[in-house]
């Protein structure tokens, strides 16, 4: 458990620089460079990604049962994690409808994704882990939108070809995860 807060605290933490630290963040970018702060960023994103993932399986070989799930929550977990995927591909691709609208879907598609295992989860390993990820994702994404209104940020309004490729491919990648790779990568079969 303790590698998987370790990896938590350090990939979370560089992610939540702009929500607590917006004005260190330029400053700091400013002395290392664009690429330098990229640099540092990628490999503390990496480096706590590994642990947090490392600790994740520890934790998953010892589990802390705080409750027991219904069946059925494994399914709306499925079923949640597909918009939580067209989210996160219509933050990528540019000139989408739902990136118009929604302003930040990456965000809101971790919201999903963490509440969706919450919800199908009981242990203490995978309340820490998505917990923080969802607690994570609701700060994040007030302090984008509070950017959004302090620098009156208007967003391009969406186009219906780039809007039909992000539901595409998203619900093409969740089908690819939910169907095989969860299994293969988690050990966990959404619908199997």
């Amino acid at each position: 458990m303790t590698l998987l807060v370790l990896g938590l605290l350090m990939f979370l933490g560089v992610h939540s620089v702009r929500i607590f630290g917006d004005g260190w963040r330029t400053q700091v970018r400013g002395r290392l460079g664009e690429g330098g702060w990229k640099g540092a960023y990628s490999v503390l994103s990496l480096l706590g990604f590994v642990l947090l993932v490392w600790g994740f399986g520890g934790a998953r070989q010892h589990p802390v049962v705080l409750w027991t799930p219904p069946l059925w929550t494994r399914h709306l977990a499925a079923l949640l994690t597909l918009p939580a995927f067209v989210l996160l591909f219509a933050s990528q691709i540019p000139g989408n409808s739902i990136k118009a609208r929604l302003k930040h879907p990456m965000v809101l598609g971790v919201k999903l994704w963490a509440l969706a295992h919450l919800l199908a989860n009981g242990t203490l390993a995978h309340l820490v882990l998505f917990g923080s990820f969802l607690l994570w994702a609701v700060l994040s994404y007030r302090a984008a939108r509070q950017r959004d209104r302090r620098d009156a940020t208007v967003y391009a309004a969406g186009r219906t070809g780039p809007t039909l490729l992000a539901l595409a491919v998203g619900v093409v990648a969740w089908a690819v995860f939910a169907f095989w790779a969860h299994g293969w990568l988690i050990g966990v079969r959404p619908f199997g």
